[in-house]
């Protein structure tokens, strides 16, 4: 168990993807930390989401880490599109290599974060009882930590089980034999609504607006292609930089020929 510090440079709350870099940028300029994860390891999103079919929308290899050229080299993707335990496994790898743990507190919540004006720091409370101050606070808790149960009226009364994509039980569920209700199809209904409609004796889906979506033409990495990526990552992690969703999109255009949409 990490012991809280009373006293740091900074705090920073969450261990996903960001907050394990802020973890390693802040350590780079000899900062003290303290960090907060409600969650019982590192994984931030991908810890939480573990529903069937839980997979990134971004290609894997440009998902990931950007601050370590040797990183890069030594991670290898086995998919297009990672899924969830991959990516699982990929930030779990990041926080041993890189010593990642030692300063976060796990299973703890921050409760209150208030800026001192005179003192010039914040004062951290956490349900545990932790109270720390820091001059810095990094709330790198991300846009997905809060899961949004569906205000459907008589919920309270179903007599079923019910599940969210964003707390699914890590031992899993079986569906076999059961009739299943599925509300909502963003990203991780139209994700895990095939894999349950495979289990369950009858799945119904409840749609309030039809969502645009498109073949991910996903399949495994060949060695070549990924050595090829790897090569020229440097070069590849400056144009996504320069891209204006930070992803590099190429496209065709008759006129121009291929060419790549920043």
């Amino acid at each position: 168990m990490i012991e809280p510090r009373g006293d740091v440079d900074a705090v920073v709350v969450g261990a996903g993807f960001a907050g394990l870099y802020a973890h390693h940028r802040l350590r780079r300029l000899d900062l003290t930390l303290q960090g907060y994860e409600a969650a019982a390891d590192v994984g931030g999103t991908w810890w939480w989401n573990r529903y069937p079919g839980a997979r990134c929308d971004v290609e894997s290899m440009d998902y990931c880490y950007s601050f370590s050229p040797e990183l890069e080299q030594e991670w290898t993707w086995s998919e297009r599109y990672a899924t969830q335990p991959e990516i699982l496994r990929y930030v779990d790898h990041v926080a041993d290599r890189f010593d990642l743990r030692r300063d976060i507190r796990f299973e703890t919540r921050v409760t209150a974060a208030t800026w001192d004006e005179g003192a010039q720091r914040w004062q951290i409370v956490t349900d545990r009882g932790d109270r720390v101050s820091a001059q810095f606070c990094v709330m790198a808790v991300g846009c997905l930590s809060a899961a949004k149960r569906p205000e459907v009226d008589g919920i309270d009364t179903f007599r079923g089980r019910t599940f969210h994509t964003g707390r699914w039980p890590h031992e899993g569920v079986d569906f076999t034999g059961l009739r299943v209700g599925v509300i909502g199809t963003g990203s991780s209904g139209i994700q895990s609504i095939p894999l349950m409609a495979r289990q369950a004796e009858h799945l119904t889906v409840f749609q309030r607006t039809p969502n645009f979506t498109m073949p991910a033409k996903n399949a495994p990495l060949d060695r070549e292609s990924v050595d090829a990526r790897k090569a020229r990552s440097r070069e590849h992690r400056q144009a996504m930089r320069e891209s204006r969703a930070g992803v590099v999109v190429p496209i065709e255009d008759e006129r121009l020929g291929r060419t790549f949409c920043w």
